[in-house]
């Protein structure tokens, strides 16, 4: 028996306390002594952030505590999102763990110590709920079922996706919904399974998706096991039916506004079509069962992470020979694992279990479902009077060496994977099988070697793949964010207002998220289609699940409301090149903003130009339509639009270079559109642009998606012209400004043998022109005297008939706007911004953000609760 000593008591643990606690311990000690080993904060200079933990979730976890704690009218709707944006859709797919709220009591850079905690107590209630369905569903108990447990809270997918940290909670939610519908099947009793399976759907609807099509499977396998008669068979279908459609009623609070987010997000990038073939050749996925089988490479686009320990593998195999199990019912397993195997390698299946989409990195998503599937079968079958027959035995030999031979000599195809890596897992399967064969399992030493065996392979393999990993340093995270926070403080300390602010540097596109400021880049999966189109059009990097307003004009800064800027130092000297404020952009056009504070890392500057968040403006930006893939050109186009003067949109004008030098690159003529070649590709090919502006005019570069920095190295003037990297339309790029009668010189040297300068042209701005239409419009401001994140109240005058208030709020179905107390339409401009037609005069106008479909899901799931409550109460009361 195990004791626990408290206080000079000895308290005594009951088999199924030990195994649980066992359980929760196993994996939460091996996980906390491998990253005290990698000195992850707080337990040394290193960090659990890398990828997209460290460049995007980070940020969510920083922006929830604000919410919570500081600005709770920012749950529903915050200006950090891009240049503002819904929450629910956010707060549903990254921030609805119930463990985040350990993350409340790490504020600013000590975040990372409450994402090191999140870490192992998710990996430890894996291994608890695993444990728990092992002691309900098998005759597993003590070391045996610890060792599962661990095998599974550390299983293959668990490591490779630990950074995903908001899937982790799918692998310990998983084995408390399967438990349910066992629960359900056997005895009709629906409670534990509606209440998980809703708690899953309300917590990660996107791996819960997951989860229900497995419940589907998992049904199927329990209904054959328990078959009786065709009656009773359509009565567990009912009952299945109603309470899987009764736990997602009682989650339509999260699922339906989540859905309408999706309806404009990732929902629009679903795949329609596809094509029946694999994927790659299946049997690749057997290297995935050798420890160790991951790497950087294998996060895009590798295959399914499957390991699960040589113990638990070698059960799976023998459960399909165990007579101890009905037929029938192992005919139903096997035709399940070979639907989920196929799963893995065949493009309809897997589309199906990602919902439509192929991944956007991490393939295989569901792989964590196959595992345990593959876990709990060994559990069933690797009891203590399991007596494998020898043809059994022979059968799993050959069929486990065959995959071992077909990994080894193919070894060149997994650059995952070393020889001894193959060598050391057969070294383990042969443990294994001798364990598991021989007829000692009565003995007291077998559950000991069990352990030791499976939980010594299940370490080997976290280990050694997060050792393939690199990580973000403490004070690469920490000082960055401490740096950003006091330059974000003493602007809203002094400006109260409504505003926005920009940067040149960045550690992540979610940086106003981190530091609680609006900004103007975010990284989400739920990003609206219309924001990055937006942002291709303005001359802004973009893609389907990011923007980056790093490449701001006086224009974009002026109509986005971007009215502080901040700016790294150039270091110089020893210090040169370790600025903790990466750069990211070019910004010469800063020159015509007022400087207003600096410190030893950056300088704050304030834009004269940056428009109210509304203003009064012409009608004619409700009917502007893009007819342009020139940004410049977009820019002038929108600001006629809301002056109503058609003379600005000649605001931008090409300009020539007054010379062009060209270095082992054959000479060009025309430079837009040139496709420039190496004369001798082994040595280096160069092109330098010079110009000597004639005016103090902005001048900005268009570079097209080729001209970007893995095709060529761009110098200005000697110094490196930073630009964020990756834009896959037209982006604008500030190069001088304040420049007049000086030299400006641009080189660009060949990465490869040609470059084509697509859309490659530089403008001057009209600063007259520009000034003179900014002043008209911040002539009829709104004047707001009430404002939050999800509320905006003022008044307004305008002078003219027919003009409209038009707002750099993003649209959205949930805002909902009254003008002089009466409701009135909202409208869209230029496919992205809110506006609202005012009458001539004083007016007050209010804009107000709720969330779409919430109410109806608040309602849905309200009378869902009421019904199933009232049910339970009647019934208890008769009784």
């Amino acid at each position: 028996m195990a004791y626990l000593q408290v206080r000079n008591r000895r308290w005594r643990l009951s088999p199924r306390q030990f195994t649980l606690l066992g359980a929760f311990l196993a994996p939460f000690i091996l996980m906390t002594a491998y990253f005290i080993y990698r000195q992850m904060a707080p337990f040394g200079s290193s960090s659990l952030l890398t990828v997209d933990l460290g460049q995007q979730y980070i940020d969510f976890f920083a922006y929830m505590r604000r919410a919570l704690l500081h600005d709770p009218s920012s749950i529903f709707y915050s200006f950090a999102n891009g240049l503002g944006g819904e929450m629910l859709g956010t707060w549903a797919y990254y921030l609805l763990s119930p463990l985040n709220w350990i993350l409340l009591l790490c504020p600013g850079a000590s975040l990372t110590t409450g994402v090191f905690f999140l870490t192992v107590i998710k990996y430890g209630l894996a291994g608890l709920t695993f444990a728990w369905v092992l002691l309900k569903t098998t005759q597993q108990s003590g070391l045996k079922a610890i060792t599962f447990a661990t095998a599974y809270a550390l299983m293959g997918w668990s490591i490779a996706n630990q950074l995903n940290i908001m899937w982790l909670d799918a692998a310990y939610l998983l084995p408390l919904v399967f438990y349910g519908l066992y629960v359900l099947i056997h005895t009709g009793k629906w409670r534990t399974y509606v209440i998980w399976l809703a708690i899953s759907l309300i917590v990660n609807y996107y791996m819960a998706y997951m989860i229900c099509l497995f419940m589907i499977l998992t049904f199927i396998y329990l209904a054959v096991d328990r078959y009786t008669n065709f009656r009773g068979f359509m009565a567990q279908v009912g009952r299945f039916a109603w309470t899987s459609i009764t736990a997602g009623l009682l989650s339509a609070v999260i699922l339906l506004p989540t859905w309408w987010s999706l309806s404009q997000s990732k929902a629009q990038y679903t795949v329609t079509t596809f094509k029946w073939k694999f994927e790659f050749f299946p049997p690749k996925m057997l290297a995935k069962f050798f420890l160790g089988a991951f790497n950087f490479d294998q996060m895009p686009d590798g295959t399914a992470n499957l390991f699960i320990g040589a113990i638990a593998l070698l059960g799976a195999l023998f459960y399909f020979g165990d007579r101890k199990i009905a037929l029938r019912t192992r005919i139903t397993a096997g035709i399940i694992t070979t639907f989920l195997a196929l799963s893995l390698c065949f493009q309809p299946l897997d589309l199906l279990w990602h919902a439509g989409q192929f991944p956007v990195w991490y393939p295989y998503r569901f792989s964590f479902i196959v595992s345990f599937w593959l876990i709990w079968l060994a559990a069933q079958t690797l009891t203590n009077d399991f007596e494998p027959g020898w043809f059994a035995i022979a059968l799993v030999t050959i069929i486990v060496v065959a995959g071992a031979a077909y990994v080894a000599l193919n070894l060149k195809l997994f650059k995952f994977l070393q020889m001894n890596q193959v060598l050391l897992g057969m070294f383990f399967v042969v443990m294994a099988l001798v364990l598991t064969t021989l007829p000692i399992k009565h003995h007291w030493i077998y559950p000991f070697l069990f352990f030791v065996i499976g939980v010594t392979e299940i370490s080997a393999n976290a280990f050694t793949s997060l050792n393939n990993i690199s990580y973000v340093s403490q004070s690469e995270y920490g000082n960055y964010t401490n740096e950003l926070q006091r330059l974000v403080n003493k602007v809203q300390k002094n400006d109260k207002g409504t505003y926005r602010m920009g940067k040149t540097f960045m550690r992540t596109k979610g940086d106003a998220f981190q530091t609680g400021f609006n900004g103007g880049g975010v990284f989400s999966s739920v990003l609206p289609k219309a924001v990055p189109t937006f942002y291709g059009n303005t001359g802004s990097p973009d893609g389907d699940g990011f923007v980056a307003y790093t490449n701001g004009t006086l224009v974009t800064d002026s109509l986005l409301n971007m009215k502080y800027y901040f700016q790294q130092k150039e270091l110089s000297g020893a210090l040169s090149g370790s600025s903790m404020l990466p750069a990211m952009s070019n910004k010469a056009d800063l020159a015509d903003y007022t400087k207003i504070g600096t410190d030893n890392w950056a300088t704050t500057y304030k834009n004269p130009y940056a428009l109210p968040l509304g203003y009064a403006a012409s009608s004619q930006i409700l009917s502007l339509k893009n007819k342009t893939a020139d940004p410049a050109q977009y820019q002038a186009n929108w600001l006629a639009a809301l002056t109503g003067n058609s003379a600005d949109s000649k605001l931008y004008t090409a300009q020539n270079f007054d010379q062009v030098t060209f270095a082992n690159i054959n000479q060009q003529t025309k430079i837009t559109g040139a496709v420039l070649q190496k004369k001798n590709l082994l040595k280096p090919g160069s092109i330098t642009l010079t110009m000597k502006p004639t005016t103090n005019d902005p001048y900005y570069l268009t570079f097209g998606s080729t001209v970007n920095p893995d095709n060529a190295t761009f110098v200005l003037n000697g110094k490196t012209l930073n630009q964020y990297k990756t834009y896959r339309n037209t982006i604008l790029v500030s190069v001088a400004d304040h420049a007049k009668g000086k030299t400006v010189k641009l080189t660009i040297t060949l990465k490869k043998g040609s470059l084509w300068l697509e859309n490659f042209t530089l403008y001057s701005l009209n600063t007259n022109v520009f000034k003179s239409a900014v002043t008209r419009l911040q002539s009829q401001p709104w004047h707001l005297t009430k404002h939050s994140s999800r509320y905006f109240s003022g008044q307004i005058t305008t002078t003219k008939a027919g003009e409209v208030l038009n707002t750099s709020i993003p649209y959205s179905q949930g805002w909902h706007a009254t003008v002089n107390g009466k409701t009135t339409k909202t409208y869209k401009t230029i496919g992205m911004f809110t506006a609202v037609k005012l009458p001539k005069g004083k007016s007050t106008v209010t804009l107000s953000y709720w969330p779409p479909l919430l109410n109806l899901g608040l309602l849905i799931s309200g009378l869902t609760l009421v019904v199933l409550t009232g049910g339970w109460w009647l019934i208890h009361r008769r009784h």
